[in-house]
């Protein structure tokens, strides 16, 4: 199973907006530098996680995003959903409806991962930075 590149952007930004200062925005510039990535592509991406509710846009001179949901309750799972939308990873091409025991096994190994990506709290990771 592989995520876009855009998921791991996203993860990242959120990594470093839950580590800074809640109230004072961070600039997208610096946001691109630290990931190596082009401010114009990484501004589409942190739009889709202002869509989401996670962040808010800042403008003005010392302008930039910050975060506007409580950051211990950001997960890997909202920012995942939040670039890659809530579909199935895996769906069955075969018409023989929901008793198809491929799809069962699909279905249930994505509920597992899903809720372990519910359980990790990105300020978790973020505690382990600055240590």
């Amino acid at each position: 199973m592989k995520f876009s590149k855009a998921t791991n952007y996203a993860l990242h930004t959120m990594l470093a907006l839950v580590a800074e200062d809640p109230v004072k925005p961070v600039g997208v510039q610096q946001l691109a530098d630290a990931q190596n990535v082009s401010p114009t592509y990484l501004s589409k991406i942190l739009t889709k996680l202002v869509k989401a509710g996670m962040i808010e846009s800042v403008s003005g001179a010392n302008g930039g995003y910050r975060l506007t949901r409580k950051k211990e309750e950001m997960t890997f799972l909202d920012v995942i959903q939040a670039i890659e939308g809530t579909a199935s990873l895996f769906d069955c091409n075969f018409d023989h409806g929901s008793e198809c025991l491929i799809q069962q096994v699909m279905v249930e190994a994505e509920e597992k991962m899903e809720q372990h990506l519910r359980a990790t709290k990105i300020v978790d990771l973020a505690k382990r930075m600055k240590k």
